[in-house]
């Protein structure tokens, strides 16, 4: 990982679909990519083969069919962020919308 990194982006299996989070969120002690559930590989209507999961971040910083994660210099909204929801997202401070 190169010192620079402040970001991550995490890309789905549609290209439009990504989402941003601030590393030190990425790196939390309960943030975690999953494959399986149950001791069976997770399947494609939840997430599968494999899915990010931020806990302390709104659901949809959390990212189904994870595609691609990309370690960034600088912060890029995702799909979400985009179309107004908060660049953070984080719900102990109501960090819902971008306005």
């Amino acid at each position: 990982m190169k010192p620079e990194a402040r970001c991550v982006v995490a890309g789905g299996y549609d290209d439009d679909w990504t989402t941003n989070i601030p590393l030190a969120d990425f790196h939390a002690e309960d943030a975690l990519f999953a494959d399986t559930h149950d001791g069976e590989a997770l399947v494609s209507d939840h997430g599968g083969p494999v899915r990010l999961i931020v806990p302390l971040l709104y659901a949809w910083k959390s990212a189904k069919w994870v595609r691609a994660i990309e370690l960034a210099a600088t912060d890029r909204p995702g799909l979400w962020e985009r179309l107004g929801y908060h660049n953070h997202g984080d719900p102990w401070r109501e960090e819902r919308y971008g306005w």
